[in-house]
C-alpha cells in the first residue's frame, strides 16, 4: 500500500472515531495536499482598486516583457507569408515551421527517437509545450489590440485591461475581420460586407436575411454582460468600471479573432489551460462543446458559459460581479439558432462527399490527400465530410517530456482534449486547444512526433497542400 493511501486512510479513521478537529488538520497537513489549497477564490476584495491597479501597471512590463521570452525562446515570429494562399477576406497564411529545435537535433532525428529518450534528453520542442497565458496565475479574457479598437470605436465599450496586453502578433492570428457564411443563404457568400458586427450595426447588416428569432438570437450574441475581468465592480481589470463583454468580442463575427483566456473547468490554477477561441463556424455538425467537458449541445455551452468561462467556473464570484443569466426556452434558444447557421468557408475543391475533385486538385494536393487517409492516420480522428469524428482523445503528449513549470503554467498531462473539425482549417491560426502551434506546417510536425508516422519531407508537404484546400 502507497504511502499516501496510507495517510487517506489514517485521516478517515480519525474522522469516523470523531477526532479533535484540530487532531483532523494535522494529519491533513501529513498529506500530498496542504491545508487550506481551496477550489474558491476570495470573495471579498482587501485592498482597494487603486491600490491593485497601480500595483499590476508598474509590474505589467516585467509581466510582459517575461512573456515575450517565452515566444522568443519557442518560436520564429517572423511575418512570413505563405504566396498563392490567402484567407477568404484576404489574409495571408503564414508559412514554415516556427517551433525551434534543440540544436542538437533535426526533425528527421527526432522523429526517429522514442518518447523516453525525448524526455530523459529534454529534446522536446519547447513550442511543442503547453503554452501559458500572458499572466498565468492572473488569467482572464485578453483581446488583440485591433479588435478592442475596433469595439471602441464602433460601441465605445474598452476592452483594455490595464495590467495586460495580447501577446501573440497579429499576423499569426485570424484575419480581421472574418467573413460570415450562413447555411441558409449560401447564395449571398460572404454576409459581413468587410464589417465587424455589433449592436451598433447588425440589424441594417441581417434584417431580410434573418428571421426576428435569429436577430434577437443575433442581437444577444453581441450585447455585453459582466465578465470576470470587465464589470461594474472595483474587482475588474478594466481602468473604468464596464458593461462587460460580448459572445462575439471572442467569436467575432461568427468566427474567432485569437483572444486567449484560461479555462474554467480546472483547478489549481497552475493546472488550468490556456485557451485558443475556437470558430462558432460549423457548430451546427458538432456534437461536443468546451475543449473538455463534453457538453452535449450549442444551447448547453451558449447557457452555461455565462455562467462558466466568463467567472472562472466560480458562481459565487459571478453573483458578485453580476451574472446574466438566460433564458433557455427563448433566449438560450434563439442564440442557439444563429449560432447554428454559421457555416464553413467554401471549397471548391471538395466534392460531395468531402474529398478532392480530382478535376480541380493538384497533384501534391492529391498525394496529401492519400497520406491523410493513409499512413499520416490523419482521418482517424479527422474523417470526411468535415474533418472531425466528434470525439475527445488523449495524445498523452507529457510522455515526452518532465512535468515543469513555464511561465506560472505547470506543464504535464493534459487528458482527452474534442477533435476539433478541420475544415476551413487555414483560416484560424494558431492551433491545438491552447493556441501553441503558430502554423499548419507545426501542426504537421508535432503530430508526425506524437503519433509517430514518421513522414518524409515530401509527404509533410503534400499533406499541408492538401489541408489548405478543406
Amino acid at each position: 500500500m502507497s504511502g499516501k493511501k496510507q495517510r487517506y486512510i489514517r485521516i478517515a479513521s480519525l474522522v469516523t472515531a470523531g477526532a479533535a478537529l484540530a487532531t483532523v488538520t494535522a494529519a491533513l497537513a501529513a498529506s500530498d495536499r496542504p491545508v487550506g489549497t481551496t477550489s474558491y477564490a476570495p470573495v471579498a476584495a482587501t485592498t482597494s482598486f487603486a491600490s491593485v491597479r497601480q500595483t499590476m501597471e508598474k509590474a505589467k512590463p516585467a509581466v510582459m516583457q517575461r512573456q515575450q521570452g517565452v515566444l522568443a525562446e519557442r518560436y520564429d515570429l517572423g511575418d512570413k507569408p505563405l504566396a498563392g494562399v490567402k484567407m477568404s477576406r484576404g489574409k495571408a497564411v503564414q508559412e514554415g515551421v516556427r517551433v525551434k529545435l534543440p540544436k542538437e537535433v533535426s526533425w528527421q532525428q527526432l522523429a526517429a527517437m522514442g518518447s523516453e529518450q525525448i524526455r530523459d534528453k529534454d529534446l522536446f520542442p519547447k513550442g511543442f509545450m503547453p503554452l501559458p497565458h500572458p499572466n498565468h496565475p492572473e488569467g482572464g479574457m485578453l483581446f488583440p489590440k485591433f479588435h478592442i479598437d475596433e469595439i471602441r470605436k464602433q460601441t465605445g465599450r474598452d476592452l483594455t485591461r490595464f495590467d495586460l496586453d495580447f501577446d501573440l502578433p497579429n499576423h499569426v492570428l485570424p484575419e480581421f475581420p472574418p467573413a460570415i457564411f450562413l447555411t441558409t443563404r449560401p447564395d449571398l457568400g460572404d454576409v459581413s460586407q468587410g464589417k465587424v458586427v455589433t449592436t451598433q450595426n447588425f440589424f441594417e447588416l441581417f434584417n431580410g436575411i434573418l428571421n426576428p428569432k435569429q436577430l434577437e438570437g443575433l442581437r444577444l450574441l453581441l450585447t455585453p454582460f459582466p465578465q470576470q475581468q470587465f464589470n461594474a465592480t472595483s474587482d475588474r481589470r478594466s481602468a473604468e468600471p464596464s458593461l462587460g463583454v460580448s459572445c462575439f468580442d471572442c467569436h467575432v463575427n461568427g468566427h474567432t479573432n485569437g483572444a486567449t483566456h484560461l479555462v474554467g473547468d480546472i483547478r489549481p490554477q497552475e493546472l488550468r489551460h490556456r485557451l485558443d477561441t475556437p470558430p462558432l463556424r460549423g457548430v451546427n455538425i458538432q456534437r461536443l462543446f468546451g475543449s473538455q467537458r463534453a457538453l452535449k449541445s450549442v444551447e448547453d455551452f451558449t447557457e452555461f458559459e455565462q455562467r462558466a468561462a466568463y467567472f472562472d467556473g466560480d458562481p459565487v464570484i459571478a453573483t458578485k460581479k453580476g451574472v446574466n443569466i438566460l433564458e433557455r426556452g427563448s433566449q438560450v434558444h434563439f442564440m442557439a439558432e444563429f449560432q447554428e447557421l454559421l457555416d464553413f468557408p467554401p471549397a471548391p475543391k471538395l466534392d460531395l462527399f468531402g474529398k478532392l475533385d480530382p478535376a480541380k486538385a493538384s497533384e501534391s494536393e492529391l498525394r496529401g490527400q492519400t497520406v491523410f487517409f493513409g499512413k499520416a492516420r490523419c482521418a482517424e480522428c479527422h474523417p470526411a465530410p468535415y474533418y472531425t469524428d466528434n470525439l475527445m482523445h488523449n495524445l498523452k503528449v507529457e510522455r515526452f517530456y518532465k512535468p515543469q513549470l513555464i511561465n506560472g503554467r505547470l506543464a504535464s498531462a493534459d487528458g482527452p482534449i474534442k477533435t476539433f473539425p478541420l475544415r476551413g482549417i487555414k483560416e484560424s491560426p494558431p492551433y491545438l486547444h491552447d493556441g501553441r502551434l503558430l502554423t499548419l506546417a507545426d501542426t504537421i510536425e508535432f503530430f508526425n512526433l506524437v503519433t509517430g508516422v514518421n513522414l518524409t519531407e515530401e509527404e509533410k508537404n503534400d499533406l499541408l497542400a492538401f489541408m489548405l484546400t478543406l
